[in-house]
């Protein structure tokens, strides 16, 4: 952690830590200290992190299995009820993976995470909340302690150690080596080597590798990425910072806003004008339809316009008006004196009814014959004599 920034809690004071500090750190309660942490901040020029109190944070490790590291998030306090003495929902509980088949626990109280957030506030963009007892570098079969003046942190798993205070010191490790038995080694950080020494238990004292130097001389040995266990999860994870955010981009926001209501404006503008024009243009056709056709009902004039057309061309299926009309005006016009009196067209049967005028009922026959060669078929309905001569009435169409 050389290019890491710590920053600890000593006697309610926010102590500072910044890479390559010494021993004695940067007090944030000094206005001039405070200004120099928020300008890294902002510049994000170094990592920066918040070392929970070793006293105030349990740590320890727990197997799980393979379903349970599914939901690990929501039944992770339930797993632990029996084996804390307050009510789970005033605390708060942070995991990350440690073996394939363990997890990595913290466990403090939700006030002190409370009240860590509010001394903090000052300065936004610390991300990473760690157990002060997993800062502490660590290998397998060495215990790493650090004692201060009141108190001591002892790190002695990869996920287990404790904070107590100077005098409970010697209690604590005999009860750890009852459990986990002695280490091979126990590294110790502190000022006065021979009075440090002395307050380990007798069967340590020989272990003792002691080193000068305090909490921070310790983490400068440790790697960041080995600690891994941010408090900073649930309901305490980092937010985005939406109010800097929307103080930068909201003149840009604004303007944006202006153009978007402008354009929407104009294409409320042209729609309008579309829809009117739209509504000119279906009364032009409509009325040009009932020009040509004056009464029944319009629904879609273009296209009842387009089959009378249509039936009036003649297509594939049927010959048409014209069609008729071309092979029975032909038939009549053979025959001098006959002639067409009215003509009756049903579009949908394709058929003519028509009244023809000739002068005897020979001519009528041979009309008829004659239409009835072309291709058509040709049905008398009725005839009667007249005084200009016979008057008839066919029905003629396609041959079925």
């Amino acid at each position: 952690m050389r290019n890491t920034s710590v920053i600890r809690l000593i006697e309610g004071r926010l102590a500072w830590y910044p890479p390559g500090a010494g021993e004695e750190p940067h007090w944030l309660d000094d206005g001039a200290a405070a200004e120099k942490l928020q300008a890294a901040l902002s510049r994000r020029s170094s990592g920066v992190c918040f070392a929970a109190p070793a006293a105030e944070v349990r740590v320890l490790p727990l197997p799980i299995s393979t379903a349970e590291k599914k939901h690990i998030g929501k039944s992770l306090p339930y797993m632990l009820e029996e084996q804390v003495a307050e009510d789970i929902e005033a605390l708060h509980f942070a995991s990350s993976p440690l073996a394939a088949d363990t997890v990595a626990v913290a466990v403090t109280a939700r006030d002190r995470m409370a009240d860590w957030e509010e001394l903090l506030a000052a300065f936004p963009g610390i991300s990473f909340w760690y157990p002060e007892t997993l800062m502490l570098p660590w290998q397998a079969g060495e215990w790493c302690l650090v004692i201060e003046k009141e108190r001591a942190i002892a790190r002695t798993g990869a996920c287990e150690g404790f904070g107590v205070e100077l005098s409970l010191l010697p209690a604590m490790l005999t009860a750890e080596i009852a459990e986990t038995g002695a280490p091979q080694a126990v590294i110790v950080y502190g000022i006065d080597q021979e009075a440090d020494v002395d307050r380990l238990p007798a069967e340590l004292r020989e272990r003792v590798q002691w080193r000068s130097g305090g909490f921070y001389a310790a983490t400068m040995l440790s790697e960041a990425d080995s600690i891994g266990l941010n408090l900073l999860q649930g309901d305490f994870a980092p937010r985005l910072p939406l109010g800097r955010w929307w103080r930068q981009w909201r003149s840009v926001a604004a303007m944006f806003a202006l153009a978007f209501v402008i354009q929407l404006a104009a294409t409320y503008s042209d729609y309008l004008s579309l829809q009117r024009e739209n509504r000119a243009l279906r009364g032009a056709v409509e009325a040009s339809y009932r020009r040509a056709y004056p009464r029944g009902a319009v629904v879609d004039a273009e296209k009842q316009l387009q089959r009378q057309l249509d039936a009036m061309r003649g297509s594939a299926q049927t010959s048409g008006f014209v069609a008729l009309m071309a092979k029975v005006g032909a038939v009549v016009a053979e025959r001098p004196g006959t002639r067409i009196a009215s003509i009756n067209y049903n579009d949908k049967a394709d058929q003519l009814r028509m009244n023809i005028v000739a002068a005897d009922f020979e001519t009528v026959e041979q009309v008829r014959s004659a239409i009835n060669q072309s291709g058509l078929e040709a049905v008398m309905e009725s005839s009667s004599a007249q005084a200009d001569g016979v008057r008839a009435r066919l029905r003629v169409g396609d041959r079925s």
